[in-house]
């Protein structure tokens, strides 16, 4: 699931064997790592995504990988702010924990070094979307 490394460019057999070309997506260069959600994490949170999907509370996500951290947006409908956005940073992994659940006001949920545990903020009754 790594599609962060660079595509090496070779040349033909007849053109210069001197240059080579590399492909890196659009603010990255190759060398600068990228956060991304591993595939347990990724499992965990299609989980939660898939029950409130099937209850008609969610109905479309996002994705965004960047060098300092990972997002996993979760709409209401397409054209909104996200609702929830839940966030691996690792470079918070020993302070207060790579995982956090965030509001679209930016409130934070919960906070924790375990996934599992962070997700369970979505398991109970209390969030709901109200319609005014």
């Amino acid at each position: 699931m790594s599609d962060s490394e660079p595509i090496a460019f070779r040349p033909r057999s007849g053109a210069a064997q001197n240059r080579s070309t590399s492909f890196a997506p659009s603010g990255t260069s190759a060398a600068s790592p990228v956060t991304a959600f591993d595939r347990r994490e990724l499992s965990q949170i299609l989980a939660v995504y898939g029950r409130q999907v099937a209850a008609g509370e969610w109905r479309d996500y996002a994705l965004d990988f960047g060098r300092d951290s990972a997002v996993f947006s979760v709409f209401r409908r397409t054209t909104e702010w996200p609702l929830y956005r839940i966030e691996k940073t690792p470079k918070n992994a020993r302070k207060r924990g790579a995982y956090s659940v965030v509001t679209a006001t930016g409130l934070i949920l919960k906070r924790g070094h375990d996934l599992a545990r962070v997700l369970e903020v979505f398991d109970g009754k209390r969030l709901r979307v109200v319609e005014a």
